[in-house]
């Protein structure tokens, strides 16, 4: 972070708001001419600070609007253990994060379905198919209060 000037900031700010946005509008922004903005935004994308773009759906209208988190028990706890339950989390594609946490349980998951019903054939296919879970603990959203995607700044 050290090597982000004022202006690299307010860049990375805008692009979190809108990655849509052109080089124009963002030159604007930052009172710069368009070629600095451009070659600035690429020196961010090399660099790692800009992992991707991507457009943000609505789940609902899209026939996903189920949203659990599910707290993972292991029964067991060895690294190649541990590295199975991370590639095959990965390549499942209703699960839509995960993390390893601290605490009474190994791993959270958010996962996105379509309904109850789907969520109860996610359980017991494909997360069953998954080995070494211990145990599964689900928490179903009533409603989202906020929803942020962005790094604050």
């Amino acid at each position: 972070m050290e090597n982000l000037d004022q202006i690299d900031l307010e860049l990375l700010k805008q692009l979190q708001k809108n990655s849509n946005i052109t080089t124009k509008e963002l030159a604007a922004m930052v009172n710069l001419s368009p070629t600095p903005v451009y070659e600035r935004v690429r020196k961010l994308e090399k660099e790692g600070y800009i992992k991707k773009y991507m457009a943000l759906l609505d789940e609902e209208k899209l026939g996903r609007g189920l949203i659990v988190f599910c707290d993972i028990t292991l029964k067991q706890h060895t690294k190649e253990i541990g590295n199975k339950f991370v590639e095959d989390i990965r390549s499942i594609k209703e699960v839509m994060e995960c993390y390893n946490i601290s605490g009474d349980y190994d791993f959270k998951l958010k996962v996105l379905v379509r309904d109850m019903k789907d969520y109860q054939d996610f359980v017991i296919n494909t997360l069953g198919a998954v080995e070494n879970i211990g145990s599964a603990h689900s928490t179903f959203v009533i409603g989202t209060i906020k929803q942020e995607y962005g790094v604050p700044f």
